[in-house]
């Protein structure tokens, strides 16, 4: 036929770009995305070249509580660009409720292919909290381990309140890829989200203790270990405090029932593979 459309033929030097492929599913109203390992480091690349300022949330089920109760975190985690769970509870959580099977991560591990992307791709980072020498151990190491990653600036948790505008502009000047931000900084996850539109461009991670682990200073599961679900085991032996989680973990397997029986809590699916406007 003569008005028959011919196919589209792309050239063979023209690049087409693949999307990282991502869902986004609302557990007991907290957002989680389900992110394949085998689509992590492009949905990593992709975060770390927009030219946006945005945000990673690890999430346990302790976080996804007090995201339930905290209207602040609550909206930190909403916007966040990607929604990692981190805890096994979580996969079981959305298994029962919404017959969904989010991949769980190591923060270790996640934190590493994050790094591994960025040294590929020789973008930068930027180091924030804990003591200075640690930040000197782990600039050092990184340095060897990810030689094409630009640590393009460092700063411990022991700032006062009147110069932490000067913090700010530094992270800013800098225009690190990514903020890697760790423990002793005055407000914890939530300082991110404070400052949200005063640090530039750029995914923020909120890293907790990790950057004592990547200092070698601090233990962390066997991956075994981690990937059964009994790493919790290894941290109670080490603070027995963390066994008055107990009380938490009961009322949010409590809350998955109510929900189960009395209410209907849909996927609310995001596929773009960017999947921060969900409204963490």
């Amino acid at each position: 036929m003569e008005n028959e459309l011919e196919p589209e033929v792309v050239p063979e030097d023209v690049e087409v770009e693949v999307e990282a492929k991502s869902e986004r599913i609302t557990l007991l109203k907290v957002p989680i995305d389900i992110v394949e390992p085998d689509d992590l480091s492009l949905l990593i690349f992709q975060l770390a070249r927009r030219q946006e300022e945005l945000h990673i949330v690890l999430l346990s089920v302790w976080d996804l509580l007090r995201a339930r109760r905290n209207a602040e975190y609550g909206e930190y985690v909403r916007h966040a660009a990607l929604v990692i769970p981190i805890s096994k509870s979580i996969v079981r959580g959305a298994r029962f409720l919404l017959k969904k099977r989010p991949v769980r991560y190591m923060p270790f591990d996640f934190v590493m292919r994050c790094l591994t992307v960025l040294d590929e791709h020789e973008f930068s980072c930027y180091l924030l909290g804990g003591k200075k020498r640690i930040l000197l151990k782990i600039e050092r190491n990184m340095s060897s381990t990810f030689p094409g990653l630009r640590i393009v600036g460092r700063c411990p948790s022991s700032f006062k309140r009147k110069d932490e505008d000067a913090v700010i502009s530094a992270i800013r000047k800098s225009s690190p890829s990514l903020l890697l931000v760790g423990k002793g900084v005055r407000g914890g996850e939530l300082w991110i989200a404070r400052n949200a539109g005063r640090m530039g461009n750029g995914f923020k991670l909120w890293c907790s203790d990790l950057l004592d682990v990547l200092a070698g200073r601090k233990w962390r599961p066997h991956r075994k270990v981690f990937d059964i679900g009994l790493e919790w085991v290894g941290y109670c032996v080490r603070n027995p405090l963390r066994l008055l989680r107990f009380f938490p973990f009961a009322y949010y397997n409590f809350l998955l029932l109510v929900y189960k029986v009395f209410k209907k809590e849909g996927p609310r699916k995001e596929n773009d593979g960017n999947s921060g406007e969900d409204g963490g």
